[in-house]
């Protein structure tokens, strides 16, 4: 069954949005234990969800949806840096204005998720691209969103490698 078949559409057509359920179906299917938390605080920025978690601003990693010209890309990144559109326009041969924030109706319909929920697994478009800031890699854990702004799941920077698949990058400002 399709992920679209699996959870229908919107009285106006478009896609609805994966859930937490979705997510913990998704990191159950790795078999390394990692479970999705909700929160009753708001986990939509990274500074929400370090306060929400109780962490270092940095310990979070925000799933950031990218076009690239129109190809899309995720990038999971630390909360405490900033994506450099430069690096990524170097990665792939194009100009720095082919890459770009997808808008939400691309969140939802391409990567399956909304703004401020977007996980880094379990994606609604199959082989999306992964990139993975390489600075998540100073903690000993993480913290990812797990489908809406309220729910996150902990991991090791270790386990975000293999459960995405993702490739780690230099992809933000010094």
């Amino acid at each position: 069954m399709s992920a679209d078949a699996e959870h229908g559409t919107l009285k106006d057509g478009r896609p609805q949005p994966f859930t937490p359920a979705h997510v913990q179906q998704v990191l159950d299917g790795h078999g390394l234990g990692l479970k999705v938390e909700h929160f009753e605080q708001t986990t939509f920025t990274s500074e929400d969800a370090a306060r929400a978690i109780g962490c270092e601003l940095g310990q979070i990693a925000k799933s950031m949806c990218l076009m690239v010209d129109a190809t899309p890309v995720l990038v999971v990144a630390s909360g405490d840096r900033r994506l450099s559109d430069a690096k990524l326009a170097r990665r792939y041969g194009v100009g720095r204005k082919k890459v770009r924030i997808a808008d939400a109706q691309q969140c939802l319909e391409i990567f399956g998720y909304p703004p401020g929920g977007v996980a880094p697994v379990g994606h609604r478009t199959a082989g999306i691209e992964i990139l993975i800031d390489e600075t998540l890699g100073r903690w000993p854990e993480i913290h990812a969103a797990a489908g809406t702004s309220f729910d996150n799941f902990t991991l090791t920077f270790e386990q975000l490698q293999q459960i995405t698949g993702g490739t780690v990058v230099d992809c933000v400002k010094e």
